[in-house]
């Protein structure tokens, strides 16, 4: 069990009556999001309260009445999978730094600089977040999220939001062990064998991951690969 000065109160609310417990906070976090740990390193005790600041313990017949059973660790678990839990100022930093890093990806993968149709680096993605003051919201997705931090940070550096669709033709003797490639850096809207042999796709990609793409069947194909793009958007 977890030191006391450690724990948080995990808190769920039913049938009008209110049940508190003290946790781990990230422990409590990887519990109610299905990670498989024992309630032993997740809670302080086994004791659960109608008000902990009170010391205030939650009475049998309210426990029987709400959770069909006085098995504590049922109980317990039942509290932390369906309430609430507070978390910590560091738990939280913690989640606003993984969602940036998150941020950061993505704008590398579908933006691309203007002045030259290539991806920015992350190292200057980050500057730019800094330099523009965007609060990352590390309660939404960073799907949620991209679109605007993207406008928010033009003011600082150039940038635009980019999907493109391309046509790629991949000769017969590479185009077998070049479709994996395809799969893994696009959804591939269209894909049509020719006579010879050779694969003619039609990919939707990311602006970002293009020059990764291009480099990548280049490698693969000895440079006779032949894209185009079609449209972007």
């Amino acid at each position: 069990m977890i030191p006391l000065d450690k724990a948080v109160t995990a808190r769920l609310n039913s049938h009008g009556l209110n049940f508190e417990i003290l946790v781990d906070c990230e422990k409590a976090i990887d519990l109610k999001q299905g990670k498989q740990i024992s309630l032993d390193e997740v809670v302080v005790t086994f004791d659960v309260f109608k008000d902990i600041k009170k010391g205030l313990h939650a009475s049998e017949n309210d426990l029987q009445k709400v959770f069909l059973t006085q098995e504590k660790s049922a109980i317990v678990k039942k509290i932390i999978k369906e309430g609430e839990i507070q978390l910590t100022q560091e738990y939280r930093n913690k989640l606003r730094e993984e969602k940036k890093r998150m941020i950061i990806n993505l704008i590398h993968r579908y933006s691309i600089n203007p002045t030259n149709n290539l991806p920015h680096p992350p190292l200057r993605i980050e500057a730019a977040l800094e330099e523009s003051k965007v609060k990352i919201d590390e309660f939404k997705s960073a799907d949620e999220q991209v679109k605007d931090i993207i406008n928010k940070i033009k003011a600082v550096l150039p940038i635009r939001y980019e999907i493109r669709e391309i046509q790629i033709r991949i000769p017969a003797k590479f185009a077998g062990k070049s479709y994996p490639t395809l799969k893994q850096y696009g959804a591939i809207l269209k894909d049509e064998w020719q006579d010879d042999g050779s694969l003619l796709a039609t990919l939707e990609i990311p602006a970002g991951l293009s020059t990764e793409l291009f480099d990548k069947l280049n490698s693969l194909t000895r440079g006779e690969v032949e894209t185009k793009i079609l449209t972007t958007k």
